[in-house]
């Protein structure tokens, strides 16, 4: 069991946020020029050699084929499900509404808890979860600019895949190593998003390469210090930094594209986050309570 080490993690976490912001920004300069299928797949593919080269190093090659597979590939089509509706909705919103919408994630997870993984979801938590939903309806507006724009739903749709996929996280983590489910994860959705990318395959442009490089370093870089952070740091200390990817979708938004998100995203955003943290902070409480 690794040492805890609180500033270690929390750096390494920011760390992870940057880094996947940076990747995202990558994604949404690809998602104007290719199908959102397509980008699904370049995004894997560009970090299937770098994810390949860390396990190489850090696990037998047998162990990768010991796995659950059914899960396995249902987690592979929720990640093909999730990368596609991310790009589509980034084509037409900044980085940071994205971000925010997507914010409701660890909301869901919990909600999701309950029935699938019968934990205990008590009236605070529904309480937090309902008032994050409604966090999301600021955001998503009925206007022409908000729930009438299949962006938002799409990427609101990436969100719920994500938890689903956080959700058998968990199951194949009682069974499987890490370095099977990053393995077959990367696989899956390269193989799963180039099979139904290919028909409007378009070809790759020579500018683009550096592009495609990146995302794929960044988003392995991303995550070995994802995983760094959760084996040093407490979950319930840790997890509220992610909502530091607002910070960088903002600047990112606005040095690359000059936009700026909205009064309405940002108040949406703070009841999002606010009720994120409330969650996490009573998760952190019932633990204690749990193992004094």
């Amino acid at each position: 069991m690794p040492s805890r080490h609180p500033s270690f993690a929390a750096v390494m976490m920011l760390l992870a946020v940057l880094l996947f912001a940076l990747m995202d920004a990558g994604l949404k300069l690809l998602s104007t020029r290719y199908p959102p299928l397509q980008v699904a797949a370049l995004r894997g593919l560009s970090s299937l050699p770098f994810v390949l080269l860390w396990a190489g190093m850090t696990a037998p090659w047998r162990s990768l084929l010991r796995v659950h597979w059914p899960l396995q590939f249902l987690r592979g089509a929720l990640g093909v499900a999730m990368m596609a509706g991310f790009v589509y909705g980034l084509r037409g919103m900044p980085l940071s509404t994205a971000y925010a919408i997507t914010f409701v994630a660890p909301l869901l997870v919990t909600a999701m808890a309950g029935p699938i993984l019968k934990e205990k979801v008590g009236p605070g938590r529904w309480l937090a979860i309902v008032i994050g939903l409604i966090g999301v309806l600021v955001i998503l507006r009925p206007t022409g600019q908000g729930m009438l724009t299949l962006g938002g739903l799409a990427v609101l749709v990436a969100a719920i895949c994500y938890a689903a996929g956080a959700i058998v996280v968990r199951l194949l983590s009682q069974r499987d190593s890490t370095q099977a489910m990053v393995v077959w994860f990367m696989l899956l959705l390269s193989l799963g998003a180039s099979v139904l990318a290919w028909p409007s395959w378009q070809p790759l442009r020579g500018e683009d390469i550096a592009i495609i490089a990146g995302v794929g370093l960044a988003g392995s870089l991303a995550q070995v210090a994802l995983t760094e952070a959760f084996r040093r740091g407490e979950a319930s200390l840790i997890a509220p930094l992610e909502y530091t990817a607002l910070i960088w979708g903002v600047l990112l938004d606005v040095s690359l594209w000059g936009v700026l998100p909205d009064g309405m995203t940002w108040a949406g955003a703070a009841i999002i986050v606010a009720s994120g943290i409330y969650l996490l902070r009573r998760e952190r409480v019932h633990v204690e309570a749990e193992h004094p």
